[in-house]
């Protein structure tokens, strides 16, 4: 009955999704409180009161408007985004260059379904988010790996190798999911001019699709570049789900400035695609939401706490990583390069994690933070008794 792409799709799925069930079939068989699971960046810290403070005020306004609205989103919502953006960024940014998602993942299956044609090549940084490759399958478009050079920052010299003439759109993702690492602002212009040189020599505009759900998560004093201020043919996805804790209401916008190439067309056609993809449009209730709490986020302590522990643990029993700066990941050499064995020896020990071959980067895996401190507190001991049973014990 369902289609051959589809059981192609079923057989090769797993990673993260694989390593939520197993946890929790885990938890069935010896309780929760025995079971770490670091696999799935499932926010836990809790949402800043103003948003549960606004939520219950909506909640008991009466006559209170859930029809459809324009697909852009509410004209109130866009423009204290915009507002927002111009106040943070210097920008100029109107209602029309903002469009309301359906979440990070809504608003990149737009952009992708707006640019691409079949056989439009998108370049992604290894390792990276897996749901990329299957965004940009949705719309036949052809997925290249970029290799990632010291501590995951991007190969200059294999992307300049690996960009063509069926280049369409470069997906960037910093603070980073797998491995916490960020893009500077060098970084940001470095590859910036490389996708100035590329779009001379080839004739046609090369879109840049920042993807930030983790922008405001950074536990060091940098400050992130805005990728339009480098580069004009920037399109910056954004998602509330991980700043205000919001992952299970699928809310998000789109940034789409006016300098982006036939930017007019662009949003017309992103605007577009929200129809055709089903979304319609963005959740009534969060937009009203997310407008009123543009300038709230998580407690960052709490991510911290978490980060500070579990990589003090990992350094302390002698596994193989770096220090995540964002985001709320750390990525961990498998011992002796075995994946699948550190995977299983984990499992042994109630530890989850997901496989690095999942993000298009074997021999490693990935570890969340974002749980409750208290699970890894208890995980501790299991972390130092799975380096014994892979003998790195320091």
């Amino acid at each position: 009955m369902i289609s051959k792409e589809m059981e192609r799709n079923i057989k090769a799925n797993g990673g993260i999704r694989e390593a939520f069930n197993e946890a929790r079939r885990q938890k069935t068989l010896y309780g929760e409180e025995n079971v770490f699971d670091l696999s799935i960046g499932n926010p836990s810290a809790p949402a800043p009161e103003k948003v549960i403070k606004v939520l219950k005020e909506l909640s008991e306004k009466k006559n209170l408007d859930h029809q459809y609205m324009c697909e852009s989103g509410y004209e109130e919502v866009r423009s204290k985004i915009a507002d927002w953006l111009n106040q943070k960024y210097k920008t100029s940014y109107g209602i029309n260059n903002i469009i309301m998602t359906n979440g990070g993942a809504g608003g990149l299956n737009m952009v992708l379904r707006a640019l691409l044609n079949p056989g439009d090549e998108v370049l992604i940084f290894c390792p990276y988010y897996p749901a990329y490759k299957g965004f940009a399958e949705n719309w036949q478009g052809k997925i290249i790996g970029v290799e990632p050079g010291e501590d995951f920052q991007p190969d200059f010299d294999d992307l300049e190798g690996k960009l063509t003439e069926r280049t369409k759109v470069v997906i960037v993702n910093s603070p980073h999911n797998p491995t916490g690492v960020i893009y500077t602002k060098e970084t940001a212009r470095k590859l910036s001019e490389i996708l100035e040189c590329k779009q001379k020599e080839y004739g046609h505009a090369i879109c840049l699709l920042s993807d930030e759900p983790y922008r405001d998560l950074v536990y060091i004093e940098e400050e992130l570049p805005w990728w339009p201020d480098f580069y004009q043919n920037t399109i910056v996805s954004y998602s509330f789900s991980k700043s205000l804790s919001l992952a299970g209401e699928r809310i998000g916008y789109l940034t789409i400035p006016t300098e982006f190439e036939d930017s007019e067309n662009v949003i017309k056609a992103v605007r577009l695609a929200m129809g055709r993809l089903g979304f319609v449009n963005a959740p009534a209730l969060f937009q009203r939401i997310v407008g009123e709490c543009i300038d709230e986020q998580v407690d960052l302590k709490y991510y911290a706490k978490n980060r500070e522990i579990l990589y003090g643990t990992l350094k302390q029993c002698g596994y193989e990583c770096i220090e995540p700066k964002g985001a709320f990941y750390i990525f961990v050499k498998a011992p002796d390069n075995n994946e699948e064995r550190f995977l299983e020896l984990a499992r042994k020990r109630h530890l989850i994690f997901v496989g690095g071959s999942s993000f298009g980067y074997s021999g490693y895996v990935r570890l969340s933070f974002c749980c409750k401190y208290e699970v890894l507190q208890r995980a501790e001991d299991a972390l130092k008794q799975l380096a014994d049973d892979c003998k790195i014990l320091v």
